[in-house]
């Protein structure tokens, strides 16, 4: 089996950054999990306004800030800060703006109501994302999305960026946020999503018309699903689509199970993926 040595790492959560959850634990030990095991890796989430910036050292990485993303005819600056995690040799780069994560939490404010441009501030992510990675000149093998916050990247890896030389030939992993969101999408979301090659209706026959959709999103246009919760509210859907999927997994086990996950995934293989339960 042909292994995949280069794993981007799309983050929604990384802990010691943000409270700790499910998906800080698999944002934080997995990527250097994988990376003990000699892979090569890169790894990115967004800059949440809760991030102290002086107390986790991070600082504006000037040769790839500067760029400007326009969504739905809106010019919207991208700003590129980095970070290394004490006692590892693991960085981050994270993707800033102030008017989509300045001074504001991650997908709800401090009266625990959610954002409504949660869907806006996801696709402003993915583009900065996938923009900073072409300029880093980079070309990873897999990409490993995590959380609501990346859905948008499986979608535009396979649609918008799919001739771009850093992502023509990789695969996309997606593990779906059991965050349950329920915020209307915005009216203007067919505006805010269009991207060169996109088209409404590959998104639109996914039913739902809210936040939701996003996670519905990443995984329909993924290789492969992998997940946090042994219940969840995703297995018909992953099934219906006949998503090779892996399911949820104790930390002890990441890195072999994902590593021989995407290794799977990588060579297009679906026959024999384990798809036995971690209690």
């Amino acid at each position: 089996m042909t292994k995949a040595k280069k794993i981007l790492f799309i983050t929604q959560e990384i802990a010691p950054y943000v409270p700790e959850s499910a998906m800080t634990k698999l944002g934080r030990e997995l990527p250097q999990a994988i990376q003990e095991k000699s892979r090569e890796i890169r790894t990115f989430m967004p800059k949440w306004g809760i991030i102290n910036e002086r107390r986790n050292q991070l600082h504006e990485v000037i040769r790839l800030s500067g760029m400007n993303l326009i969504i739905d005819e809106t010019d919207h600056p991208l700003i590129i800060k980095v970070a290394s995690i004490a006692s590892t040799r693991m960085q981050v780069y994270f993707i800033d703006n102030d008017d989509y994560f300045g001074k504001r939490g991650m997908s709800r404010d401090p009266q625990k109501e959610e954002y409504p441009d949660n869907a806006e501030r996801a696709v402003f992510y993915a583009r900065g994302v996938l923009e900073t990675v072409k300029k880093l000149r980079w070309t990873p093998e897999i990409i490993h999305c995590q959380g609501w916050m990346s859905s948008v990247i499986p979608y535009y890896i396979k649609t918008a960026y799919s001739e771009e030389p850093s992502f023509r030939d990789c695969r996309v992993i997606f593990t779906p946020s059991e965050e349950n969101l329920k915020t209307p999408l915005p009216e203007n979301f067919e505006g805010i999503i269009s991207f060169k090659n996109t088209c409404a209706d590959d998104w639109k026959n996914l039913g739902e018309k809210n936040t939701q959709l996003l996670n519905l999103l990443g995984m329909k246009f993924a290789d492969g699903v992998s997940l946090v919760k042994s219940e969840t509210s995703f297995r018909n859907f992953i099934k219906e689509n006949d998503i090779p999927y892996l399911p949820a997994q104790k930390p002890e086990n990441f890195a072999t199970a994902y590593s021989n996950f995407y290794d799977k995934v990588w060579s297009d293989g679906k026959e024999d993926i384990d798809d036995t339960e971690e209690e």
